[in-house]
Order: C-alpha cells, then structure tokens, then sequence
C-alpha cells in the first residue's frame, strides 16, 4: 500500500449577523454553534494526540466569538430566550416561538422528550398556541432550546448542565441563569482551546479574507463569464482587488492579534480561487492555499471519476500539493477529495458510527491500495466543519472519535497538517496558471449565476461607488468634510456586505426559513454605507431582493393507472392520474448534496403498485454503476426492490422482504428504465390485511452508500383505499 498522508481540515464560519444600525445580533447562529460545535471540535482532539488537523477559522466568526466571549453583547434569541415568563410580552413569545425550533428535529428535538412534546402542542394549535401555553410550557421551551445547543461533554459531564439534561422539564428562573452562566463560560473557552491546540502542535490555523467574500469577484465579476460562459453578466462588472487585498490583510491582522503568527495557509471563501486573487495572497505571504479537485480537473484538463471503491482516477494528480508560479511568486496548492468529503457531510449520518467510521478509513485506504505513485499521496479531506453535525446521532462525536481512532492507529495513514503534509511531499509538480471556480460546481454560479444575484451584486457596485465620489470629494468640503471615523464606518459595512453568505441564500439554489432576514441584513449594510457618508439611501436598497421559494409538490393519485413498464412514458395519459412527490431542490444552511433524484410517481390498478422515478437532467452521467432501492413499508415490515443499473442500463433486479431476498417473488416485480425508471409491484406481494396505508420511498445508493432520496424525509405516507383510488 502506498503511504497516505492525511489532511482533514475543518472550516468554520458564520457571517456577520449583527446590525450594524442597532448592534444587536439579528441571528443567533454564531453562539449556537460556538456552543455545540467550535469548542467539542478542536477540545476532543487531545484524546488522540497522533492525528494532526486544520482548522480554518474565518475572522469575522472570530471576532463574532470574541465580542459573544467577553459578554458585552446584544443579541435578540438570547434575550427572549432569558426573558422571565412574568415578563413576556406578545412580541417576545412571537420571537420564542419563531426560533426554538429552528434544529434538527429528528437528531436533536428527539433527545428531549418534552421539547418534542411542546413541540407537537404549538404544531397543533397553530396561529393559537401562544394562547394555549402554560407558563411552566413557556419556561420548559426557553430553557430546552439552548439545552439541546450545548457541548456533548457538557451535556454529558458538567455538574449544572447535565443536571438540567437529566431534569429535563419543570425548570426554573434560576436554572436559565445558571444555563446562561454555563454558556457565557463555554463561550469563553471556544478561541484559547484553539490557541492551545496550535501551541501544542496538533493543529494548524489558517484563515480566510475576512468578512468570506468571493475574492475572484471582487477583484473581477467577469471571472464568472470566464470560469461558465453562460454566466449572467453584471454590468457594469464590480473590479475592486484593492478591496481583495484588504479583506486578506484584516484576516492576517486578526490571526497574529489572537494566535500570535501570520497564517501559512489560506481556504479562499468556498474554495474561490483565480490567478488575481492568488497573486495577491501570494504577495501578501500566504504560502498554500486549498480549492476543490474540481477545480484542479479544469486546469490539468483531467477527469477524476470514481470506480466503485471510490477510487478515482488520475490519482496522483488529485493526492499532491501542486505548486503554482505566478508573476509574483509561488503558493502551493491542495485540492480536496470532493467525493470522500461529501461523504462524511452528506451521507454518513445515516449510518452507525462505528460502520461510517469503518467505511471512511476503508476507502482511503483504498486509495493507497489502487493507486500506483512513487510518493506517499495527499489526501484532503476538507469540508464544513459545524452544519453537518446536528445530522448526526450524538453531534457526530462518536463518529469522529471512532474514525480518529482508526486512522492514529493506522500506520499506513498520517494525519498531517496542511504545512507538514506539504513539507513531506518532496519536489512539487507545477502549473501556470489555475482556472478560476470555487468548490460547487467549479464556477461561481451560486453567487453571480441568477437574476438575484446579479442584482445584489449591482446594488453593491453603485454603493461603492457611492463610497469611492465621497472619498474623492471629501478632502474640498472644508469644514463640512466626512470624519474618518465615519469613512471608517462606511467601508467597514461595504467589506460586510462583500461576504459571500448574502448571494448564497439568492437564487434557486438555497433556502432557508431565515431568507428574508438575510436580505435585509445585506441591504441594511449598504444602506449604513449610505448613512454614515450623509447620503440618503436609495429606495432600491428597501425593495427585498430575495424571491418567496419554492417548495416540494405533493400530490395524492386521482385516477388508477394504466402502465406499460418499457422505461418511457408511453403516452401523455399513461402516468395521468398517478400521485407525485416532486423534490425541492433548494437546500439549507449547507452545499454539496448532489441531486440525483427528482420526482416520485406512484399509483394503482386493480393487481399491481407502479413506481416511477424521474433523474435531475444530466445526474447519472459521472455514475459508472449505481443502484436504486424502493421500499414499500406495511405495518412492521418492508419491500425493498434493488434495481442494480451499469452504463445506464439493468443488469439485475432483486427483491427483499424484512430483509430476506425472495427468489421465488422476483418475476412478481416488473423493472425498466430509460427516460425514467418504472416498476410494477404484484399486490400480492404485499400484505393487506389490517392496513390502511403504506409507506414508499426511494433511495440512490453508488459505492455502496445512499447518496440521494426521495422524499427528503424518507418515505411518503400513501393512503389505501378505493377513495384515494388505491387497493
């Protein structure tokens, strides 16, 4: 096996949610994960003093953390959230009601079983439920929902809070002071428990222009045409590097003030890279830098598919640093595995611990195993290192303490830092010049790809200009002049509104129930711009950017069906009458789950259920082989029928039943795919008696694990019956 030198680096970020009008934190997002993830992330690591990490932390969260840290803060969650019952008034139970139950509610709701409860209650009663709460309901829900935020091992071993989490109901005024007590005391810790770990040697910092903006945006908006030429244009282009080079200095500025050394390493906002933006890094003292192998496969004109073990190919170009000289100078780069690193964040929190630690440390040493260099490999495993963990049982810690384990006890494997992964690579490969893109998709479309976008972008070039005939006019106003102070004011809400996180919620590609508070906070920063220069803001800055999204269709059968199983609709009227769940494509706080699946179609006749499925335009063609699975669960039991599919055509069909292959039922299932995958079920597969619904779903596994499912949510609830025309 050829030597792996692991790189796993954890990016952490939240933008700037505080106002800069009011100087409240509009959002709550930057101490609910400080409190759940930054501190438990970098502290678990002493147990495993063989495996080396990096840890990207971007300034702005820092200094977010810094100000939650000293407890001189506003924040409008935490306030309503410590409100004394007695004391609430309408609006505040409006916001209690609003927030508490933005979590994860399979994975972190379900721990409390009164948190569900109340829960249920306010579902129920709707636009009533405030009327309906008790003040024992009131105090129960405060308290829970920053409870369920904590730190695992605060949970599990602090004397006041693992009490509260075995209390569990009927709390007290005084327990949510000690709770707030506690978090300002975690909140505390979250910035020396990395400067400690960096002091030790077990983890490197490296950072990121300050406030995450898209630096080849900034320095050109034209490197969107030039990365996809189907790009829409923003015209005229925003061309600011200068404001480029400020963003980087502020983060070297932040990381020597808190860590006491300027940063060798660099993970440009979403991984973004282009030559302009890498000369300035370069020029500034960054050493490496680290993108996507998506974007590493455009400039070497190379493919990286994977085979079923997830291999891919070309592998000695994706597992080594590749050195990049510039006009200015050389940096190093990395490019992360995309396939290994979505898979820790989209795909194993549903499985066990133990058997996604398993399959992880099986895979990369699959890579040593069928790879063929003359050098130890690279690999990095880079990804979000807060979002994906409510997904997980436990915050993901079993899982993340099992893979350690696994890989500090492998001597095939080091976990290296990016700088000592680098220095142990030898003599680099070189190239030229680098394609710009950025980690999705290798373009910039999530953030100059839609009409929102381009909008946002416009609004931001017109305030700058704003801001740049100020400062030219500024000096001939006499005693009329703009102080610094307020220039100062000014540019510092431009570099907020820079960041890359309000065109990440434009456009169709993501959602969330925060998308219009997220809107206005970016045009309340253009609009301070506005403010602190004297200038009155433009009517355009109040109109909302941000479209109402779209969400899933659901629809239930209105007809029984006439199927003829090839593959293809047959006719206009074959799938007429059928039921349908049609996928949201819109994701949340998090990128990177690629869609494969797009709609579910399902119906009747008198003998047989038909399933069709419909693919996302182009999602298989990087699928060498793949499989689907579609499930029928009935009372305590379930259907599953594999359809096995190679180069984009059946090699095989099996069925199961409570886990048991049926060889004798396989010619009871009908399969074919072309344009679509249908599937024709015999009824008498299926036991009736006693029921009054089923359960259907259907899952995408590729390299044995689900990578894609339908409904989001697992399976829909299909009601029998000769009224809802089923059996």
């Amino acid at each position: 096996m050829i030597p792996i030198h692991l790189v796993i680096l954890w990016h952490m970020h939240q933008p700037q949610y505080r106002d800069p009008a009011s100087g409240r934190y509009l959002l709550p997002w930057t101490r609910l994960h400080a409190l759940k993830d930054y501190f438990g992330m970098v502290k678990m690591l002493e147990e495993f003093p063989g495996v080396h990490a990096t840890f990207n932390l971007v300034p702005a969260l820092g200094h977010q953390l810094e100000e939650y840290a000293s407890g001189d803060f506003r924040e409008v969650w935490l306030d309503a959230a410590m409100t004394p019952v007695e004391s609430l008034t309408p609006e505040i139970k409006a916001e209690i009601l609003l927030r508490a139950f933005q979590l994860n509610q399979e994975r972190i709701m379900s721990r409390w079983p009164r948190f569900v409860e109340i829960h249920q209650h306010v579902q129920a009663a709707g636009r009533e439920a405030a009327q309906g709460m008790s003040v024992r309901d009131w105090r129960d829900l405060q308290l829970l929902s920053q409870l369920a935020w904590m730190d695992e091992e605060y949970l599990a071993r602090d004397p006041v809070v693992s009490s509260l989490a075995a209390e569990g109901a009927n709390f007290t005024e005084t327990d949510k002071v000690a709770l707030r007590d506690k978090q300002f005391e975690l909140l505390r810790r979250v910035l020396p428990e990395y400067a400690a770990a960096a002091q030790r040697g077990q983890i490197e910092l490296s950072t990121t222009p300050f406030y995450h903006p898209i630096l080849p945006l900034l320095c050109d908006t034209r490197a969107a045409q030039e990365s996809n030429p189907r790009s829409p244009h923003i015209s005229p282009p925003f061309i600011h590097p200068e404001d480029a080079r400020e963003q980087l200095l502020r983060a070297r500025r932040f990381h020597v003030a808190h860590f006491g050394n300027p940063p060798s390493g660099l993970w440009p906002s979403e991984g973004s890279v282009s030559d302009v933006a890498l000369t300035i890094a370069a020029e500034l003292g960054f050493r490496w830098f680290a993108s996507d192998e998506g974007v590493l496969g455009r400039t070497l004109q190379v493919g990286f598919g994977r085979d079923a073990a997830g291999v891919p190919d070309n592998p000695k170009s994706l597992y080594s640093p590749w050195r990049l000289r510039l006009s200015t100078g050389d940096i190093v780069g990395l490019f992360r595995d995309h396939y290994l690193s979505d898979l820790v964040g989209f795909v194993y929190s549903r499985m066990s611990a133990e058997s996604a630690a398993e399959d992880l440390h099986r895979r990369i040493r699959a890579i040593g195993e069928g790879a063929h260099s003359d050098r130890p490999l690279t690999v990095p495993l880079i990804l979000d290192g807060e979002n994906a963990w409510e997904y997980f049982p436990g915050n993901g810690r079993d899982f993340l303490r099992r893979f350690y384990s696994r890989i500090q006890a492998d001597p095939d494997i080091r976990p290296l830092t990016a700088s000592e992964a680098i220095a142990a690579a030898g003599e680099l490969p070189t190239i030229a010049h680098i394609v710009p893109g950025s980690w999705i998709n290798a373009n910039f479309d999530i953030w100059a790809g839609h009409a929102e976008d381009v909008r946002a972008w416009d609004l931001l070039r017109d305030t700058h200009e704003v801001y740049e005939r100020a400062l030219r006019i500024n000096p001939s106003l006499g005693a009329a002049a703009i102080t610094p102070e307020r220039i100062a004011h000014a540019y510092e809400s431009l570099l907020t509104a820079e960041g890359s996180d309000w065109c990440w919620w434009y456009g169709p590609e993501h959602s969330s129930v925060n998308d219009a508070e997220f809107d206005a906070i970016y045009r309340t920063h253009l609009t301070e711009v506005h403010l602190a220069l004297g200038a009155e803001a433009p009517e355009s800055l109040a109109q909302p950017i941000k479209r109402p999204p779209e969400r899933a269709l659901v629809l239930p059968p209105s007809d029984f069906l006439r199927v003829t199983v090839d593959g293809r609709e047959t006719s206009y009227f074959e799938w007429l009458g059928a039921g349908l769940y049609s996928a949201d494509l819109q994701e949340s706080a998090m990128h990177g789950r690629t869609h494969h699946l797009h709609e579910l179609r399902y119906g009747f006749d008198r003998d047989a259920l038909f399933l069709r499925v419909d693919s996302v335009p182009g999602a298989f063609q990087e699928l060498r082989e793949c499989e689907f699975h579609l499930r029928v669960k009935y009372s305590d039991a379930d259907l599953v029928v594999i359809v096995h599919v190679e180069a984009g055509r059946i090699t095989e069909h099996s069925i199961e039943q409570a886990g048991v292959c049926l060889l004798a039922g396989k010619e009871k299932a009908q399969v074919a795919l072309g344009t679509i995958l249908e599937v024709r079920l015999a009824r008498d597969l299926i036991p009736l008696a006693g029921i009054s619904s089923l359960e259907i779903g259907v899952a995408l596994w590729h390299g044995g694990l689900p990578i894609d499912v339908l409904p989001a949510q697992g399976t829909l609830t299909v009601s029998l019956g000769e009224d809802n025309f089923a059996w």
